[in-house]
């Protein structure tokens, strides 16, 4: 269903009228009893996220997070060019 309203009624309902629009109906704002603008529904962009919809469909290797060898030569490498013995007393980077 399709609502008309002049300007001034615009201004002085808009709550009320932003309300309809969310229940899916449409607005059209008028001056002088001519159209100028419409108040519709936003449509959403990315559709309702469902906890566990992805479950069973990703793998993720259980070292993901582990360099890899080259990775890890680099990075040892690094360390020592710093001149820190022991990482682990740096903590979490």
């Amino acid at each position: 269903m399709t609502t008309q309203v002049n300007v001034y009624e615009a201004k002085t309902r808009l709550s009320q009228l932003l309300t309809q629009v969310e229940g899916g109906e449409d607005v059209i704002i008028a001056r002088n009893g001519t159209p100028i603008a419409q108040l519709i529904p936003l449509q959403r962009t990315q559709p309702h996220r469902v906890p566990g919809a992805w479950k069973g469909k990703v793998w993720m290797a259980p070292d993901f997070d582990h360099p890899s060898g080259e990775y890890q030569e680099m990075i040892d490498e690094w360390y020592r060019k710093l001149g820190v013995e022991d990482p682990e007393t740096l903590g979490p980077l």
